[in-house]
This record gives C-alpha cells, structure tokens and sequence, in this order.
C-alpha cells in the first residue's frame, strides 16, 4: 500500500509516516515528490494515482472533496481509498499532528481492509470516532 498526501497537508507528514511505514514494505509519499506535481488539481492526481496500478490510500486536510460532484466522481473511479484530516489538525503543530496521525494507525488498518473507494474523517480527539464521509 502507498500513503498519498495533497498539498493540504505538510510534507513533514508524509516523511514521518514514510518511516513508519517502510518496515511494513509500504510508504507515504507527498504531492511535491511525484510525477503528477505539486500544482497538479485534485483531478489530475486522483488520475495520476489511479494510473499507477498501485493500491492508494489518499491523506487530506481538504474536506471539500465530499462536497464537489466531480471530485466525489473522480474519486470514486479512481478506486481510492481516503481520510481527512479534520479542521482541528490545522491549528495543531505539525509535532503533534505527525504524533496523533501515528496513535491513530490501529483504526486506519482496520478501515484498510474495507473495500474502496471510502472516504473517513480522522477527527483530532482520541475520544471521538472516525466518522465516514459521502463519497
């Protein structure tokens, strides 16, 4: 599995995640490191990961994505797997994302063995549940 993460999301992240997950033969990588570009759209990386063949599991702190028709579209045909960061992670230091983010794991392997496409919002509270958004 490859973790993806957009431009509303610090690259720091990404690395963090990437060194957790290389002894578990997966990685993370951010927008800024592939192919597609950094200032591709949101259309054109969803393309560009659902072109790789590989299974993807896309990281957000954009939660419009639930909102727009042919976001939700494209994402739905690009079999994606996703979780968005809720809006308490903005304000948080990227320490303290970074750290939640991996306290979190257990719940995000558990959501990994459902069938894509899906699309949860991770909420910055370890007393609340993950709650599943429309895709």
């Amino acid at each position: 599995m490859r973790v993806f993460f957009d431009n509303c999301t610090s690259p720091v992240l990404a690395e963090t995640l990437d060194g957790y997950l290389s002894h578990r033969k997966s990685s993370a990588s951010h927008i800024r490191d592939l192919a597609c570009g950094r200032h591709a759209s949101d259309l054109e990386w969803m393309s560009y990961l659902a072109g790789t063949g590989d299974d993807w599991l896309v990281i957000t702190g954009d939660g419009r994505i639930k909102d727009n028709k042919a976001e939700r579209a494209a994402f739905r045909q690009a079999g994606l797997k996703g979780l968005v960061l809720a809006p308490a992670y903005q304000k948080t230091p990227i320490n303290q994302q970074a750290s939640f983010l991996m306290w979190r794991w257990p719940d995000i392997d558990i959501l990994l063995r459902l069938a894509p496409p899906f699309l949860f919002e991770i909420p910055m509270n370890r007393h609340s549940g993950i709650k599943q958004l429309p895709v």
